[in-house]
């Protein structure tokens, strides 16, 4: 270990002491008594981190050996899961006080999570990349069950373990049989390995390996805790779940398929496609019966993750920068979504029926109208920036020759934009009943009006993600 590896990796070095000392400072003060400023602190400090990455580094590096790399494109992840992390930190504060789950560990375990993502996405060694994946689903595993009297969030918890620990050990076994074949474990080792006449056995390592990554972007057919943890989970963890550690994952996927196995595109370009379809589609038509808006934003994000999967399965340079500003589109249009949905009350408790939306706008005109905004852009209607993020994947695969996913992607889109045109319809046009109450704090509320911002006036350059986004792909594909 030198000095160099160090200055390399120095931000995630600084957010795990920050952790730690977090940890310890809660343990020997008031402990629960800090969480709010323990709150705001990481918030802040994860957007200094983020700053810090994007104007302090530059080049592509590795470290440690070769464990970890410091690219464009690891850098471009990061700041995307940074400023998530610090998004949703800063829009659950009012949930967590007000119903009982004012505790340090939350922040704490936010903190270790981001940290696990950051190191994920710079992986450049299979056991890299276990270790990092594990460091973030220990710490998810254990705040989807942080209420501890609640009966659903303990529930969501065990599922998610138990779920999670299935693909852990696919991605395991993947990672053995790789290993086995490849005899080493660096990504630069088992590319020098993969050519047209792969073994059988490394293939079906892979295959193994993206079944388990596969399972962390909630992609179908691997999708099946997503729903109930969405459901069962504290409001504002299922906001984190369905943030930042989808950039993680999906960032992960693609570095372990472009640095590992980009000498055969075609081949996991086939199995990508597949779950981009399943995707797609399973999170369109499942989503149309749903009556909780949790549950249906779980299949919202698994249809999402099946375009964003898109951007992969061409495995050119185009489709990884569509990919990427996919995501942070998503990310920051799910940010504004959340903001709303943690403030619905109903009789002074958490409501999160689709029947809550019945004739809002009368009662909230400007929450209707943002709601309204980010609805049609997660639906990809144009003019919003949902659209163009929807495009931009559909067109990289077209420019590729393979517009027959892009087509069935198109048709997908038509299908998925019922279920969110319906809470309009409920918003404007549904029946006469009880008005839903939507109490905001002021970070909560400035967020929502930000995202519902990004949505509108994002459509005359990207906010100009597109540069760094075309950057980090080039990093990626070489």
């Amino acid at each position: 270990m030198t000095s160099a590896d160090l200055s390399i990796f120095l931000p995630e070095i600084v957010v795990a002491l920050g952790a730690i000392i977090a940890l310890l400072g809660a343990v020997y003060t008031g402990k629960d008594k800090l969480t709010g400023a323990l709150t705001w602190g990481f918030a802040a400090f994860f957007l200094v981190i983020a700053f810090w990455i994007g104007t302090g580094f530059e080049g592509s590096q590795t470290a440690f050996g070769g464990l970890l790399v410091n690219d464009a494109f690891a850098r471009f992840s990061k700041i995307l899961i940074l400023a998530g992390s610090a998004a949703v930190l800063l829009i659950g504060q009012d949930y967590v006080k007000k119903w009982d789950m004012d505790r340090f560990e939350y922040p704490v375990l936010v903190a270790l999570a981001t940290l696990g993502m950051m190191m994920m996405v710079s992986a450049n060694d299979l056991m890299a990349l276990y270790v990092s994946l594990e460091l973030q689903s220990l710490a998810l595993y254990v705040i989807a069950s942080l209420r501890r009297d609640s009966a659903r969030s303990t529930e969501a918890g065990l599922k998610y373990f138990v779920l999670g620990s299935m693909a852990s050990g696919l991605l395991l076994y993947g990672a053995s049989l790789t290993y086995g074949y490849a005899g080493t474990t660096q990504f630069a080792g088992i590319l020098s390995m993969v050519n047209a006449d792969l073994p059988l056995g490394m293939m079906f390592g892979m295959v193994f390996m993206l079944a388990g990554l596969a399972f962390k972007v909630s992609a179908a057919p691997f999708h099946m805790w997503t729903p109930d943890v969405y459901e069962g989970a504290p409001t504002p963890v299922t906001a984190f779940f369905a943030t930042a550690p989808k950039v993680a994952a999906i960032a992960l996927f693609a570095r372990l398929c472009h640095d590992a196995f980009g000498g055969i595109p075609a081949q996991w370009g086939q199995v990508i496609a597949a779950l981009a379809v399943l995707s797609m589609y399973v999170g369109a038509i499942a989503a149309i019966g749903q009556k909780d808006i949790k549950r249906l934003m779980a299949y919202s994000s698994i249809a999402h993750m099946g375009y964003a999967l898109i951007g992969l399965a061409v495995g050119t340079e185009a489709g990884i920068q569509a990919m990427l500003v996919y995501m942070a589109i998503y990310v920051v249009t799910n940010i504004g979504a959340f903001a709303f949905i943690l403030s619905m009350e109903r009789d002074g408790r958490p409501f999160t029926s689709l029947d809550g939306f019945h004739q809002f706008s009368k009662a909230e005109p400007l929450k209707a109208l943002v709601m309204l905004i980010l609805m049609f852009s997660l639906a990809g209607v144009p003019p919003f920036i949902g659209f163009f993020a929807k495009y931009s994947v559909l067109m990289a695969s077209v420019n590729a020759g393979m517009t027959w996913l892009a087509i069935l992607g198109a048709v997908a889109s038509v299908i998925g934009a019922y279920y969110y045109l319906r809470i309009v319809y409920f918003m404007y046009f549904g029946r006469e009943g009880e008005v839903l109450e939507t109490k905001m704090g002021p970070a909560q509320y400035g967020l929502m009006l930000v995202s519902a911002f990004i949505v509108i006036a994002g459509v005359v350059n990207l906010f100009g993600i597109e540069a760094p986004a075309l950057s980090a792909a080039q990093s990626l594909v070489r």
